[in-house]
């Protein structure tokens, strides 16, 4: 198939493009910041030199499908050859499909729940699967269920002899203790709540099909993603700045920075096998909420207000087989705060999906 030409992303006017996003002392734009999103590292470029193929990016309209997309192109374009890389979207925001192609990346519309649809799209060698839905939940259970396990059956079906990384959550464990550093990857699942309980149906039909079919996957379970605009270090920095009371119920959560994220989900490619492998995806820190606010506090100079007893429990995962696997973070949790900290101090777009991280009967 043919390639494409490199994205408009990758012609930054700083030549050190390549260098680490970590060594940035601040993100001031969203120019800048889908650009840091979208910054490959050595590591993507180096699985991309290995993996032949084209990549499609299915449910790629969401919050992180995009900067997902770019880096692959980017990743694509410094490691050399033709590959596609391809966003499948149901939905797209005004503008997101013309900037995506100006980025050298293919767009799509596909309703995944319709089974003629999604026989009319290219078959790729490498899928990363990113449909899935969770607010709304509580209103419409049944549209929760159709779209988190029926359009996984018909995806699994169509790319059966694909590699797949299929999107989960860390909501299939349910609620650990502190103490215990978090859920593992051979722990049984005890998800709590509609949302939870079809994420693991999604992953049950991902591994009836790589045990069926033969199919390479990967669950890629993933707590708490933090771009700028949105993500748990955001809710809470804005609630200390704009002085409303943090809900300390839930004490203690797991984060990422999503352009970490972005590399793993990449790099898991190569790490699908059949039957399907499970990883725990986040970063190495146990982060305490009242910790994480006081710090907001002291960079803000305003103090905290808290509200709840502090919980001994809380949606926490274990991902240390992950960083064995693919390495720790790029992005710290020092680094990430003050990221934040300016952002929210500039005045800094939002987007209007807070985490509900302090949601404890699993109601979204």
């Amino acid at each position: 198939m043919s390639g494409f030409p490199g994205c408009s992303t990758m012609e930054t006017s700083e030549p050190g493009w390549q260098t680490s996003v970590a060594d940035l002392a601040v993100v001031e734009s969203i120019a800048r910041l889908e650009e840091v999103l979208s910054r490959p590292s050595p590591a993507d470029v180096a699985c991309l030199r290995r993996l032949d193929g084209d990549i499609a990016i299915l449910g790629a309209g969401g919050k992180m499908g995009p900067s997902l997309a770019r880096r692959m192109r980017r990743a694509s374009d410094a490691a050399g050859g033709a590959r596609r890389v391809i966003a499948v979207s149901i939905l797209w925001e005004p503008g997101v499909r013309e900037s995506l192609s100006n980025d050298g990346v293919e767009t799509l519309t596909c309703d995944f729940l319709d089974v003629a649809a999604l026989a009319r799209l290219p078959l790729c060698p490498n899928v990363l699967y990113l449909v899935g839905r969770k607010f709304g939940t509580e209103g419409r259970s049944d549209l929760t269920w159709a779209v988190n396990t029926l359009a996984p059956a018909y995806v699994a079906d169509r790319f059966a002899q694909s590699r797949v990384v299929v999107f989960s959550s860390g909501n299939v464990y349910g609620m650990a203790p502190v103490e215990g550093g978090g859920s593992v990857e051979t722990d049984m699942p005890v998800p709590v709540g509609e949302y939870a309980q079809s994420c693991l149906g999604r992953e049950r039909i991902a591994e009836y099909f790589s045990r069926a079919r033969g199919t390479w996957c990967l669950l890629f379970r993933l707590n708490y993603a933090v771009d700028l605009r949105y993500g748990v270090v955001m809710d809470v920095g804005r609630r200390v700045f704009e002085g409303q009371a943090i809900d300390l119920r839930v004490g203690h959560a797991n984060v990422i920075w999503q352009g970490d994220a972005h590399s793993y989900a990449l790099r898991c490619l190569e790490l699908a096998a059949s039957p399907a492998r499970v990883l725990n995806v986040t970063g190495p820190e146990l982060v305490r909420i009242r910790d994480l606010a006081q710090w907001f506090g002291d960079r803000f100079a305003r103090e905290p207000r808290f509200e709840g007893e502090e919980g001994r429990t809380a949606l926490l995962s274990n991902a240390r087989a992950c960083h064995a696997a693919l390495g720790r973070p790029e992005v710290s949790l020092d680094r990430l705060r003050e990221w934040a900290a300016r952002w929210i101090e500039s005045g800094g777009p939002r987007l209007d999906t807070p985490t509900k991280y302090e949601v404890v009967d699993g109601r979204y």
